[in-house]
């Protein structure tokens, strides 16, 4: 029986929006209490001092890429697990644009076992909403909602045929499933590779208007309107965007909305001399949209704050910027690059938590997110201060394709709990 007293914390409640000293009575894995700043445990309890550090619930990341089945040699559950535990990430949410698409309960299942063997990092799938991911034919949401399936997503392969999107979304429906849009109008989009601007013209490089996510959005927000489907958009970087999503809330429809931590914190002019590590999808945006965006998020218009981690080799980033593969690890480096946003005055630690952990496990009903008592003890000890230049080689990803190699940055990760559990740094 896991009994222990966490204390000296500055404990940053996401629920209550609040900020305050105390600590934490952790029983059988869940919290059995919250202490007052004075408790230091009983006499003989075993005692966990967190030094005055912040103690937050755990991250739960929505959207991250694991190369099994398939691209193992980018990324695995044992290297995702352990980038995730250092970064303080209790729970990633994975996506299905795996080879092969996880679209059948037998692929997820697979998905399933691999990932319990591997990392004690809790996994919660997501699935394909098309077979393939083509666009052509719903997959059996009911089974793999069955097997663990806690939404269901083709990811950047957006559907164009309005018929069977609406009728997965009505299934959906049906089955109280959540589905996870990715807002772009396709045929603007294709080979684009930056945003439409100067910037890309000077630059010469193929570029789509903020106006297909626009367009990608109002249309899958007129389909959720007919069909009363829940729906979360994975990632909002417009200006743009921002009053379909502000119209479709106000019309109480069941929509939350995401954005990445790379659009909340760089920009387009941050590509410079057509450095690939900064090429994601969607590509960076202005700076006037990044700022909407960051206000957005304070606002609460949009949710949820994740790392869209996409793991890519070498071989597919020492390409020509048009060509080189799309996307940036992001587990390690979640916090410490959304602590910018605390940093610069955006946003104030609870706010940060309420997008990073309390949102998104509200969104999909996973555990965690929050530090009321009965709550599992998936928890996060971090010092949101401590400065540490970035080197992309000492992160626990197999893939190395981060944006923030080689710069300053400020959040350290102290100890990562699952079910009151350390699992970071690994005990001894």
């Amino acid at each position: 029986m896991i009994d222990f007293y966490m204390v000296n914390a500055t404990l940053i409640d996401p629920e209550a929006g609040t900020e305050l000293p105390g600590g934490l009575h952790i029983r059988e894995g869940r919290i059995a209490g919250v202490l007052p700043p004075s408790a230091q445990g009983p006499g003989g309890a075993r005692v966990v001092d967190c030094d005055g550090h912040a103690l937050a619930p755990g991250i739960v990341d929505i959207g991250v890429k694991i190369g099994e089945p398939g691209e193992r040699h980018k990324e695995s559950f044992r290297t995702a697990g352990a980038a995730a535990a250092a970064g303080g990430v209790t729970t990633m949410v994975t996506r299905a644009d795996t080879v092969p698409v996880i679209d059948t309960p037998e692929t997820l299942e697979y998905v399933t076992r691999r990932a319990a063997e591997s990392t004690r990092v809790r996994i919660a799938p997501m699935a394909a909403l098309t077979k393939g991911r083509e666009g052509q034919e719903m997959v059996e949401i009911g089974f793999l909602q069955d097997t663990g399936a806690v939404a269901f997503s083709d990811g950047d392969a957006v559907t164009t045929d309005t018929k069977v999107l609406t009728r997965a979304l009505s299934y959906a429906r049906s089955l109280g499933a959540v589905t996870i849009g990715h807002p772009q109008e396709p045929g603007l989009s294709a080979g684009a590779t930056a945003t439409s601007g100067k910037f890309a013209s000077l630059r010469g490089l193929p570029a789509v208007s903020p106006m297909a996510e626009r367009l990608g959005l109002e249309r899958d927000l007129t389909l959720v309107e007919m069909t009363g489907a829940a729906y979360h958009a994975d990632q909002i970087t417009t200006a743009a965007a921002l009053p379909a999503l502000e119209r479709a809330k106000g019309q109480g429809l069941d929509v939350t909305a995401g954005t990445s931590v790379h659009h909340l914190t760089l920009n387009a002019l941050d590509v410079g001399d057509y450095r690939t590590f900064f090429k994601v999808k969607p590509p960076l945006r202005d700076e006037e949209d990044r700022l909407a965006v960051v206000e957005a998020l304070a606002s609460g218009l949009i949710d949820v704050i994740s790392s869209m981690h996409t793991p890519q080799d070498e071989e597919s980033k020492r390409l020509p910027f048009e060509e080189a593969a799309s996307g940036a690890v992001a587990l390690e480096t979640l916090l410490p690059a959304a602590l910018r946003l605390f940093h610069a005055g955006h946003l104030s630690l609870s706010q940060l938590f309420r997008a990073l952990s309390l949102n998104p496990a509200r969104r999909l009903g996973v555990p965690g997110g929050s530090l009321a008592v009965g709550s599992p003890a998936d928890l996060v000890l971090f010092d949101p201060h401590a400065p540490f230049i970035l080197d992309r080689f000492t992160l626990n990803s197999k893939s190395k394709n981060t944006p923030f190699d080689g710069q300053r940055m400020q959040g350290r990760v102290l100890g990562t709990w699952i079910g009151g559990d350390r699992i970071f740094p690994t005990p001894a």
